[in-house]
C-alpha cells in the first residue's frame, strides 16, 4: 500500500512532458521570485524607515508599530484574493490568473515607489501606503498558491517535492535581492534614505515583472485543470464544494501553515528589533538575513529531493518541530549583541532547518485537495492562516514589553510550530478523504 503522503499509483491524472515541468517550474520561480522581491523590500522599509516618513508624530517605538501594522495589511487582503483568485484559477484555469496576480503586484509595488510621504500630504501618506499594501496582499493572496499549483500539476508525481521546491528558492531569491539592494540604500546618509533612497527598491521591481510575463506566457494551462474540464467535474462553486466535501483538509492546512511565522520573525521582527532594541548595525543583520537565504537556496530543493522518496510528512513536521527549538537560539542570539552568534542563529533557523517544511508546503497542503477545488483550497486555508504570519512582527514586539522579555516571544513561536507540527502529523485521514471524493466523482 503506498504511504499515504506521496501521490497515489491510481491517480488517473494526465502525465505531463518534463520539458513543461521545468518551463513552469521556471516561470513559478521568477513570479515567487517577484512577489517575495515586493513583500520583502516593503518588510525591509517598513522597518527601518516608513516609522520615520509615514509616521513621523509618533515616538520611535510607536512609529515602527505602526509601520509593522502596515505591513501586516497585506496579510489581511491576503484571504480576499485567495477567494478571488482560487475561484477564478478552479474555474477558468491556473494560467491567466497567474498572469494577472503578478501585473497587480508589480504595479502595487511601483506605485509605493512614488508615494509622497506625510511631510508632503499630511494624514493621506500613509493612507494611500496602506491601499497599496492592500493590493499586494490581493495579489499575494493568489500569486504564490497558484504558482505552486501550476508547477505541481505539471511536474512528475515522484518529483513534484523537488519541482515545488524552487518556487521557494524564487522565494528566497526575491528576499535575497530586497536584501543586497537594501545593504547599500540602508547605508546612505540619513537624509538621502529618507527623501529618495527607500524608492530606489520599490521602482525597480518593474523589471522583474516585465521578464516574468515573458517567461509565463510559454506556460501551457495546467494538465489536471484540462482534464477535468474535459470530465466537466469542474465546480461552477469550488469554496461551497470545498467546505461540503474537504473540510478536514482545509483547518488542517490552516493550522499546519502557522510554521511560516518564522520568516516574518527572522526577517521583519529580528531586523526592527536587532538594530532598535540591541544596537546591531542595520548592515550586519541584513548581511545575515541575505546569508540565509542562500543557504536556503541549496536546502529547499535538498528537502524537496528527500521528502519525494520518504515521505512529505516526515520531513515536515521534523521540520516545525526544530523551527520551535531554533526560534530560541535566534532571539537569544540577537539579545547578547554578538555578531557571529546572529548569523549562525539566523542562517541556522532561516536557510537551513525552516528550509525543510516552507519547501514542502507546496506540494504537501496541495495533495490533500481534489484538483477541482484545490486552488480555492489551498489559497483559503494558507491565506487564512498567514495573518498570524504577517502580524507576529507586531505581537512579539507587544509581548517583549519594555523588559526586553525575547523567552516569551520566542516561546509563543515555538508553540505555534508545534502547532503546525501537530496539524501536519495527523493529515492522513485528509488525504484518504481526499481520494474518496476523487474517485466518486
Amino acid at each position: 500500500m503506498p504511504s499515504p503522503e506521496r501521490p497515489h499509483p491510481d491517480d488517473p491524472t494526465p502525465q505531463p512532458s518534463k520539458k513543461m515541468a521545468r518551463r513552469a517550474a521556471l516561470g513559478s520561480f521568477l513570479g515567487s521570485v517577484v512577489e517575495y522581491y515586493d513583500f520583502f523590500v516593503y518588510g525591509t522599509a517598513a522597518a527601518l524607515v516608513f516609522g520615520k516618513i509615514f509616521f513621523p508624530n509618533s515616538d520611535s517605538a510607536a512609529g515602527t508599530l505602526a509601520s509593522l501594522a502596515t505591513f501586516g495589511a497585506a496579510y489581511i487582503a491576503r484571504p480576499l484574493g485567495a477567494l478571488l483568485f482560487g475561484h477564478a484559477g478552479d474555474r477558468i484555469g491556473r494560467k491567466n490568473v497567474l498572469l494577472f496576480t503578478l501585473l497587480l503586484m508589480g504595479a502595487s509595488t511601483f506605485a509605493i515607489g512614488l508615494l509622497p510621504t506625510h511631510a508632503t500630504i499630511g494624514a493621506a501618506a500613509p493612507a494611500l501606503l496602506v491601499v497599496c499594501r492592500l493590493l499586494q496582499g490581493i495579489s499575494a493572496g493568489g500569486e504564490q498558491v497558484g504558482a505552486s499549483l501550476l508547477t505541481m500539476e505539471h511536474s512528475p508525481e515522484k518529483s513534484r517535492g523537488f519541482y515545488t521546491s524552487w518556487l521557494l528558492n524564487g522565494a528566497a531569491t526575491g528576499s535575497i535581492l530586497a536584501t543586497l539592494i537594501f545593504i547599500p540604500v540602508g547605508a546612505l546618509p540619513e537624509e538621502q534614505l529618507l527623501t529618495w533612497g527607500w524608492r530606489i527598491p520599490f521602482l525597480l521591481s518593474f523589471v522583474m515583472v516585465f521578464i516574468t510575463l515573458l517567461v509565463r506566457r510559454g506556460v501551457d494551462e495546467s494538465p489536471e485543470f484540462v482534464e477535468a474540464e474535459k470530465e466537466d467535474a469542474v465546480s461552477e462553486f469550488p469554496v461551497t464544494t470545498l467546505l461540503r466535501t474537504q473540510l478536514r483538509a482545509t483547518v488542517i492546512v490552516f493550522v499546519a501553515a502557522f510554521n511560516t511565522v518564522i520568516s516574518t520573525i527572522v526577517i521583519v521582527f529580528g531586523l526592527s528589533y536587532a538594530t532598535q532594541e540591541h544596537g546591531v548595525e542595520r548592515s550586519t543583520m541584513l548581511a545575515a538575513i541575505a546569508a540565509s537565504q542562500v543557504v536556503a537556496l541549496f536546502f529547499h530543493p535538498l528537502f524537496g529531493f528527500i521528502a519525494d522518496r520518504i515521505g512529505r510528512k516526515v520531513v515536515y513536521v521534523s521540520g516545525c518541530l526544530l523551527c520551535a527549538v531554533g526560534v530560541f537560539a535566534f532571539l537569544g542570539a540577537i539579545s547578547t549583541g554578538s555578531t557571529v552568534l546572529i548569523v549562525i542563529a539566523t542562517v541556522g533557523l532561516k536557510g537551513v532547518v525552516y528550509s525543510a517544511p516552507n519547501a514542502l508546503w507546496p506540494s504537501f497542503f496541495a495533495e490533500m485537495f481534489t484538483p477541482n477545488v484545490r486552488y480555492t483550497g489551498v489559497a483559503v486555508s494558507t491565506q487564512l492562516s498567514f495573518l498570524l504570519t504577517g502580524f507576529a512582527p507586531t505581537i512579539c514586539y507587544a509581548l517583549i514589553g519594555g523588559d526586553d522579555n525575547w523567552v516569551l516571544a520566542a516561546s509563543a513561536v515555538a508553540g505555534i510550530c508545534v502547532l503546525a507540527a501537530a496539524a501536519a502529523r495527523i493529515s492522513t485521514k485528509a488525504r484518504v478523504e481526499s481520494r474518496q471524493v476523487l474517485a466518486h466523482t
